[in-house]
């Protein structure tokens, strides 16, 4: 297998290592980032897993870009915005990898001007739900913005939160399914994937389970989701599984 290396020389970042599609990409990392391992496994895109079950709730695991991902509802994570983020690269993905940058090619550039202009802000768990009329333009039917703040105030504990948020609006449309996508590291936040994983599961499920408290107490109505799927680049996929069957397996002790 040939072997490419594409190197960027920024001295005030550390290197961290990432690989895709048979290739390995060295790319610096922020400052003061948690880093994954150094060489991680491809994974081919479309591959989907489930990797386990919870009160019910299939918590399945794809390959997929948030633009690309079919879903009743897709949740996607962007911070504060600064001047081009999700587009100077590194510190965020290559624009092949990167979902944000696919999301927005999709939006026709309205992801990065919705930000810009400052009609969503980002701020953490600040929401903003969008329904394209144009078909095509996303695989989804709708699409969640969750703000995440600050990306140099970002602390993967905040995960739960976001996610607990991402469940009740999904409860609330009536999704059968919904698709969450954290973006960290298409905005440049090297992220620890698995703890981010497991705390977006122990956040979504925790949203869950009280809404069937509340279905016991006869102040609302059984909900009709089925699966939340977790996407994740090719590089990530068995890494934000370890997490996900981490989350589980607490779940169910």
């Amino acid at each position: 297998m040939k072997i490419t290396k594409k190197i960027f020389q920024q001295k005030k970042f550390p290197w961290a290592l990432i690989a895709f599609l048979g290739s390995i990409t060295i790319l610096p990392s922020q400052v003061n980032a948690q880093t994954e391992p150094v060489i991680q496994k491809n994974t081919a895109i479309g591959t989907s897993k489930i990797w386990g079950s919870v009160d019910g709730l299939a918590i399945e695991g794809l390959v997929q870009g948030p633009s690309a991902a079919i879903s009743d509802l897709q949740v996607a994570c962007v911070f504060e915005y600064t001047e081009g983020d999700i587009f100077i690269s590194p510190p965020a993905l290559p624009a092949a990898l990167n979902g944000l940058v696919h999301l927005d090619e999709a939006l026709h550039g309205n992801l990065t001007e919705i930000r810009k202009s400052g009609k969503f802000r980002g701020h953490a768990l600040e929401t903003i739900l969008l329904a394209p009329i144009q078909s095509g333009e996303l695989a989804s039917k709708k699409l969640l913005l969750i703000g995440l703040g600050k990306r140099e105030d970002f602390n993967a504990e905040l995960m739960k939160d976001v996610a607990h948020v991402a469940m009740r609006e999904a409860l609330r449309l009536g999704a059968t399914n919904f698709s969450f996508a954290s973006d960290l590291k298409d905005a440049g936040v090297d992220s620890p994937t698995a703890l981010v994983a497991e705390n977006v599961v122990l956040g979504s499920i925790d949203a869950f389970r009280t809404q069937k408290w509340l279905v016991e107490k006869k102040m609302d109505k059984a909900p009709v989701l089925k699966k939340i799927t977790l996407l994740a680049g090719p590089a990530f996929f068995e890494t934000a599984g370890e997490g996900i069957k981490k989350a589980i397996f607490s779940l169910h002790n």
